[in-house]
């Protein structure tokens, strides 16, 4: 693989590495590898369709379907919509599916709220606004490892608790239905994970995250506040600009966290599509 880094610890560009027909067992290692050294590649002008995205990620292991409350504009449930776009194809007008959208623009990891973690997400642009609706990432291996070894010690064993809902009433989001409620129960996840590819350490937090099992709530909170403020310092953080659509970018949940910038999702179009690869 051709891949230019960056970023000084993660984030590589990759060039000349058809995507479109399948890998073969060389060409997957080879996009395993870079996943684990880089943590988050970009391809640009991919020629990826729907079929092809799905094609790719299931390469790369099974696939997380999109909930029953997300909005069903996609034809096929493997794909996640991460635009403002309603079915008919018109701008969304329904005032709590954008609040819900705010969400995404708080510092967060796919799917920490479920049981079975996620592993690598695929964010193709299918249409992009003319200003905003980028992606900023953070290296939570290199936030762990900079951190004071007096704290290392204090957090290598806890547990934290992730529920979606807690990000998205962060975001404005008004309190979930019943039904929502009990399609996505929180999970628990050791705040200190090791890097299966890269043997690494790293922070595993994000806005889903509530609170910390067994410590008083806002003594948690104060915690994973403190942590987070920490591993999203500019040393850690790369900001991706999406410039045409076809643009693919990959990360590994495991190890980064994720959000998109501003736009005017009023006024302007933005149709993004997700693949979510679980561990």
């Amino acid at each position: 693989m051709n891949i230019r880094q960056l970023h000084p610890h993660f984030v590589g560009e990759v060039s000349d590495f058809d995507l479109t027909r399948p890998l073969g067992d060389a060409r997957l290692r080879a996009l395993i590898d870079a996943m684990d050294q880089y943590g988050i590649l970009i391809f640009r002008n991919t020629g990826l369709t729907d079929e092809t995205h799905i094609a790719l990620s299931r390469q790369l292991g099974e696939l997380e379907l999109a909930p029953f409350f997300s909005l069903r504009r996609l034809r096929y449930p493997e794909l996640f919509d991460a635009g403002n776009l309603g079915r008919d194809g018109s701008i969304l007008q329904d005032e709590r599916r954008q609040l819900y959208n705010k969400g995404n623009a708080l510092w967060h990891t796919d799917s920490s709220f479920n049981p079975h973690r996620a592993s690598y997400s695929l964010l193709l642009a299918h249409e992009l606004p003319p200003v905003g609706g980028d992606t900023w990432f953070a290296d939570m291996r290199a936030a762990y490892d900079a951190l004071p070894d007096e704290r290392k010690l204090e957090i290598e064993d806890l547990v934290v608790e992730h529920w979606l809902w807690h990000s998205r009433m962060l975001a404005g989001f008004p309190p979930p239905t019943e039904e929502e409620i009990a399609a996505k129960p929180p999970a628990r996840h050791r705040l200190v994970q090791t890097h299966p590819g890269s043997g690494r350490k790293h922070l595993y937090i994000a806005a889903h995250a509530e609170h910390i099992v067994g410590w008083p709530k806002d003594k948690g909170l104060a915690l994973i506040r403190e942590l987070m403020d920490f591993a999203t310092q500019d040393q850690f953080v790369y900001e991706a600009q999406w410039r045409q659509p076809g643009d693919l970018i990959i990360w590994d949940n495991r190890c980064t966290m994720h959000r998109a910038t501003e736009f005017d999702d009023r006024t302007l179009r933005r149709d993004m599509r997700r693949t979510t690869v679980l561990e």
